[in-house]
C-alpha cells in the first residue's frame, strides 16, 4: 500500500498469474492491460514500462508471498491429519485456520478490484475502498493472531498461578489492553487508506490547535469516523495514545502481583514494544510517511499485538 502498487495487477488468477512476463512484447501487453484502468489515466498517465515493473513486481510479490503463506497452512495440515497426529479440537482448528487463508486471498482480490472501477463522479484519486482495506488487515491480523495463539498454547505450559482477586483484574486488563491494540492497528488501515498521514504532520498539537477545524467537515457527521483524513489520523492519534497508557497501567499493576518469570518478561516487553512503536508513529508523521519508517511502524503494531498475545497466554487458566 505504501509504494502505490496494489492496482498494478488487473486481473487475479490463481495459477495463471503465477508466472510473470517475460518478453518485452509481455511487458508491454500487460502494461496496456493497466492503461485501461482509471489509477494510470488520473494518475500515472506519464508513466514509464520501466517505471510500471516495478510498482507490477511489488504487487506480484505480495501476491506471490500470499499463496506461499497458503501452501505452508494447507500441506503441513493435510499431511498431519493424514497421519492422524491431530486430536478433533485441533482438526477443527486447523480448518479454520486454512478457511481463514482462503478467506483472506479472496478478500484481497475484492479489496483490489473497488480501486479498479471507473467513478465518473469522483474527482479524487484512484485508489482502494478504505473500508475493503481495513477489512482485509482484519482479516490477516485475525488470523495471524489466531495463529500465534495455538502455536503459543501448543509450546509453552500453563502456569499454576493463585487465582486471586488481583490475577483475575490483571487477565481482564490484559484482555482488554489487547482489544484496544487490535483496535487500534486497525484504525491504522483507515489512515492508510485516505493517505491521512499526510495531513497534519505535527505532534503534538494537529497545525496551531488540539482539536482541528475540519475534524466534524463531512455530513452526515457519521461519516467523518471513516472518511475524512483528519477525522481519522485524529481517531488513530487517539486510539494510540490510548493505548500505550493502557500498557503503562497494566505494567504497574502488574508490579503488586508475584508473576512467574516468563508473565514478567511478557509484560515488561509489551512496555517496552508500546514506547517504541509510539517513537515510530510521531516519527513517521513528522517526517511525512518514508516508506521504510511507515512499513516499521506497520511492523511495530504486529510486534505489539504479538507480544500482548503472549502476555494474555502467560495469564491463562489451568484447566480443572
Amino acid at each position: 500500500r505504501l509504494t502505490e502498487s496494489g492496482l498494478s495487477m488487473v486481473d487475479w488468477h490463481l495459477v495463471k498469474e503465477m508466472k510473470p512476463p517475460r518478453t518485452q512484447q509481455e511487458w508491454e501487453a500487460e502494461f496496456q492491460k493497466y492503461q485501461q484502468f482509471p489509477e494510470f489515466k488520473i494518475l500515472n498517465h506519464d508513466m514509464t514500462l520501466t517505471e510500471f515493473k516495478f510498482i507490477w513486481y511489488m504487487e506480484y510479490s505480495h501476491r506471490m508471498w500470499g499463496r506461499v503463506v497458503g501452501l505452508a497452512y494447507i500441506l503441513p495440515a493435510a499431511y498431519f491429519w493424514r497421519k492422524g497426529w491431530l486430536s478433533r479440537p485441533m482438526k477443527g482448528c486447523v480448518l479454520a485456520l486454512c478457511g481463514l487463508v482462503c478467506f483472506q486471498g479472496l478478500l484481497g482480490w475484492y479489496m483490489v478490484k473497488s480501486g479498479l472501477e471507473e467513478k465518473p463522479d469522483s474527482y479524487d484519486i484512484p485508489r482502494v475502498s478504505q473500508y475493503r482495506l481495513t477489512a482485509h488487515l482484519g482479516s490477516a491480523l485475525v488470523l495471524y493472531s489466531a495463529s500465534l495463539w495455538t502455536g503459543l498454547s501448543l509450546l509453552l505450559p500453563r502456569h499454576k498461578l493463585p487465582e486471586s482477586h488481583q490475577l483475575l483484574r490483571l487477565r481482564q486488563f490484559a484482555h482488554g489492553t489487547t482489544a484496544l491494540i487490535f483496535l487500534t492497528a486497525l484504525s491504522g488501515a483507515f489512515v492508510a487508506g485516505l493517505d491521512a498521514g499526510l495531513v497534519y504532520n505535527s505532534f503534538p498539537k494537529m497545525g496551531e490547535r488540539w482539536i482541528p477545524d475540519d475534524l466534524l467537515a463531512f455530513s452526515p457527521m457519521l461519516r467523518n469516523l471513516f472518511e475524512n483524513p483528519t477525522t481519522v489520523q485524529f481517531d488513530h492519534r487517539i486510539l494510540g495514545i490510548a493505548s500505550v497508557t493502557a500498557v503503562t497501567a497494566l505494567y504497574l499493576f502488574s508490579r503488586n502481583i508475584p508473576l512467574p518469570r516468563r508473565a514478567r518478561m511478557a509484560v515488561t516487553s509489551l512496555l517496552a514494544v508500546a514506547c517504541i512503536q509510539v517513537g515510530l508513529g510521531i516519527s513517521t508523521l513528522l517526517l511525512y510517511v518514508p516508506t521504510p519508517l511507515a512499513a516499521t511502524h506497520q511492523s511495530g503494531s504486529l510486534a505489539l499485538l504479538s507480544v500482548a498475545l503472549w502476555l494474555m497466554s502467560e495469564l491463562r487458566r489451568v484447566p480443572k
